[in-house]
């Protein structure tokens, strides 16, 4: 029997159809997920081939999971969520220092973003975070994941994971600023 493309086929025929051992169907799987994924990857990593290291670990984890879906959610969001725990224990292996409230004196006034950037220069801005603030700021404000669950995904407290997010969202708003001071000078 031959399969349909990606996007000829339903996520339930793919996962059906891998389930039934289907080789071919795994590829339709990636194929579709893939370009996805791999930006949920670069969100935690530094560097692009870190990221495809991620995704290719990731899908590993996916196909030997698979059978534990429960289609209690979106297949995506199961996909993702398999991506996101990758990457975080990649980050556990790295042994990423996190930094305490304490350690840092508190920012000022909050910078004002003057002009709106595009989702490709805010991803850019937020590559140039260290790695504890883009992860927090990651799980929290693109995953949608709360403090207190940032805390017990890491290991840190819930005030650390507070702090970081208050941090990476701080020195994202100072890039994104800069940003738009440099766009503006070479817009005249």
């Amino acid at each position: 029997m031959s399969l349909q493309r990606p996007l000829e086929m339903t996520d339930e025929q793919i996962l059906e159809a891998i389930l039934r051992e289907d080789a071919s169907a795994q590829r339709l799987l990636y194929e579709k997920f893939a370009r996805k994924m791999f930006g949920v990857c670069l969100r935690y990593t530094k560097q692009k081939e870190e990221a495809e290291d991620l995704l290719q670990e990731g899908f590993i984890k996916v196909f030997q999971k698979i059978s534990s879906y429960k289609a209690e959610g979106s297949l995506e969001g199961w996909i993702r969520r398999v991506m996101v725990n990758t990457a975080l224990d990649h980050l556990r292996q790295q042994k990423m220092l996190w930094t305490d409230l304490a350690d840092v004196k508190e920012e000022g006034d909050e910078p004002v973003i003057g002009h709106e950037i595009g989702a490709a220069e805010l991803m850019a801005e937020l590559q140039k975070l260290p790695i504890g603030y883009k992860t927090v700021f990651n799980l929290h404000a693109i995953e949608g994941y709360s403090h207190k669950e940032i805390g017990v995904m890491l290991g840190i407290s819930e005030g650390t994971s507070k702090s970081q997010y208050s941090r990476a969202r701080n020195q994202l708003m100072i890039l994104v600023q800069e940003l738009n001071k440099e766009n503006s000078y070479t817009t005249k």
